[in-house]
């Protein structure tokens, strides 16, 4: 140890002791498989986002009817218009959000929202008070699905993308549709208000613990992922704005997922507030009415495993041309249809026809994105998806006070044919990262 000092030894020794790995900075990949932990966990707060309003699907429609005694059909979705409008703007603003202040925050405030909805509509002594419960549970339900949703797409990569939103809307569908029986079962066990409002209680607790505790922010992967894009593709951020005018024509990406997603969620806000009554008026008892309306995003939940990855094989044009047309004419045979066997039928291939278009759609939305403004684009997308809601309960409580239940049936799926020929001749498929 000859010309050596204890300080010496302490410093040669410090240079060769790493710290501890949990301590070491997380590296970051792009993958299912590189994410699977954090990948998984998203896909269970999803299902709990699905659930909430699952837990409606089965029992407001009755509520207004009975408790409430509101006899217009225009009046008696109302509930479903005021959430499409709140999380349609809501989708808008989180996906703006998300690329400025980080998902997880966003996806927080979500939950926290969504925590007063279940005990309103439990409490309410009006219709309004039903009304007033829906847009806040829309701005809940924007900020989490949107969230997720985008995380995913993070998380996933580009290679990946249709697999990983088959996946996510798999999660939040088969819970919307678990929900919705939960809901008609607890209903007829405690009453239509009193047993699903429990039940959305502790679903919005656990969602809100869960990504309190675990949730981590995807922001580095989109700093990753962007840094690996071709400088020379779209390479400029655009405005909030000029994404919006982009979707309205000039963009013939942005344009025709637009549509069609705006036309697909105006089926299921006619599925949501015309269904439960349609299949009551023709005699089915609470339990089997709410099998019936629960097996339409059960199929469609479970499909998406399915179409999901197809979209990344295939492509995202065929699946969206056969899913649109496929609604369309499960519509108009449901219309036609007297037997509960051909309605299950009906239900079934409903389901398909939508499992064929959701995933695919987001998926080709975050083709034509790059990752800087992703967010953006998905908040741009889900805007006019959602206001097919609005859309959907305005034109079906026009069209069943005007005409009946069984045409106004009829005319949506035949304007949903007619947005799967829109897409077929606007839509133009993007070559995808592998």
């Amino acid at each position: 140890m000859t010309g050596t000092t204890r300080t010496d030894l302490t410093e040669q020794m410090a240079v060769t002791v790493e710290p501890p790995r949990s301590q070491q900075p997380r590296s970051i990949e792009l993958g299912l498989l590189a994410n699977w932990p954090q990948f998984s966990l998203l896909m269970l707060i999803n299902a709990f986002v699905g659930a909430m309003i699952g837990l409606e699907r089965s029992v407001l429609p009755l509520v207004a009817a009975t408790e409430y005694g509101v006899a217009s059909m225009t009046a008696a979705l109302s509930f479903i218009a005021v959430f499409g409008v709140t999380k349609a703007l809501t989708n808008l603003a989180a996906g703006a959000l998300a690329d400025r202040r980080g998902r997880r925050r966003i996806l927080l405030v979500g939950w926290w929202l969504a925590i007063p909805v279940p005990l309103i509509i439990l409490s309410a002594p009006s219709w309004s008070w039903i009304v007033a419960a829906n847009a806040l549970l829309g701005v809940s339900q924007g900020l989490t699905w949107s969230t997720t949703i985008i995380m995913k797409i993070d998380l996933a990569g580009p290679a990946r993308r249709g697999l990983a939103m088959g996946l996510n809307e798999f999660a939040g569908y088969v819970a919307v549709a678990v929900a919705a029986l939960a809901s008609g079962w607890a209903a007829q066990q405690y009453g239509l208000r009193t047993g699903p409002a429990y039940l959305g209680v502790g679903v919005a607790i656990a969602g809100l613990t869960l990504s309190t505790l675990f949730v981590r922010d995807t922001t580095a992967h989109v700093a990753l992922e962007e840094s690996r894009r071709a400088s020379s593709d779209n390479a400029a951020k655009p405005p909030l704005l000029d994404v919006m005018r982009r979707s309205l024509w000039s963009d013939r990406g942005l344009f025709s997922t637009s549509q069609a997603g705006l036309v697909n969620n105006l089926n299921d806000g006619l599925a949501w507030g015309v269904f439960p009554l349609f299949f009551a008026a023709a005699g089915l008892d609470v339990r089997t009415a709410t099998i019936l309306v629960a097996s339409y995003p059960a199929v469609w939940g479970m499909t998406q495993l399915v179409t999901g990855p197809l979209g990344d094989r295939w492509g995202r044009k065929p699946l969206i041309v056969a899913g649109m047309v496929l609604q369309g004419v499960a519509l108009v045979g449901l219309s036609a249809s007297r037997r509960q066997g051909f309605w299950i039928a009906e239900m079934v291939a409903l389901g398909v026809g939508t499992a064929l278009v959701y995933p695919t759609l987001l998926a080709a939305v975050a083709d034509v994105a790059r990752p800087s403004w992703r967010g953006t684009a998905v908040g741009v997308y889900r805007l006019w998806r959602d206001l097919g809601y609005v859309v959907g309960a305005l034109l079906a409580g026009v069209l069943v006070d005007a005409l009946g239940m069984r045409e106004a049936i009829a005319a949506i799926g035949m304007l949903t044919i007619g947005s799967g020929v829109l897409f077929a001749v606007r839509f133009t498929e993007r070559p995808r990262a592998s």
